[in-house]
């Protein structure tokens, strides 16, 4: 029968690998959010702000009431791991502020040609979030294994 040398320091490192991916993987998310949100800013044409005031993201898969949801990034590591994309509102308590037109903007109307900002942004900046995240879990890796 053979025996591994080292397997208890192995299973330490590896039960670790979870949480140090996990703030790897977060801080990676984050940033592609900041930069997806700040590209879709600055495209979103602009009469009163309401609508570009409207573009944000959250963790979680919950956007707020009548948001246009360009994107919700779910990790296999959990929950905590699910971040969402948004743009304009459906919530008339906000008066001038509730931006509900996010749709006719990026997919235009009958009477008014499309402005895309939402989707173009997303798909811009995609590649780059997705490698960010793959570098992120490979440096965790490589923190534990140094451990």
């Amino acid at each position: 029968m053979a025996t591994i040398l080292g397997l208890a320091k192995l299973q330490a490192k590896l039960n670790r690998m979870p949480a140090v991916a996990t703030v790897q993987i977060k801080a990676a998310m984050e940033q592609g959010a900041d930069e997806i949100v700040a590209m879709m800013k600055s495209l979103v044409p602009v009469r009163t702000g309401a609508l570009r005031d409207s573009i944000g993201w959250t963790w979680g898969a919950e956007a707020p009431a009548g948001s246009l949801i360009v994107a919700v990034a779910k990790s296999k590591l959990g929950k905590d791991l699910t971040i969402t994309i948004y743009a304009g509102s459906r919530d008339k308590s906000r008066g001038a502020a509730d931006a509900y037109w996010a749709r006719w903007v990026e997919f235009g109307t009958v009477k008014t040609p499309k402005q895309p900002y939402f989707y173009v942004s997303y798909r811009a900046n995609k590649k780059k979030v997705v490698r960010r995240i793959r570098t992120a879990t490979r440096k965790a890796g490589k923190l534990v294994a140094a451990q």
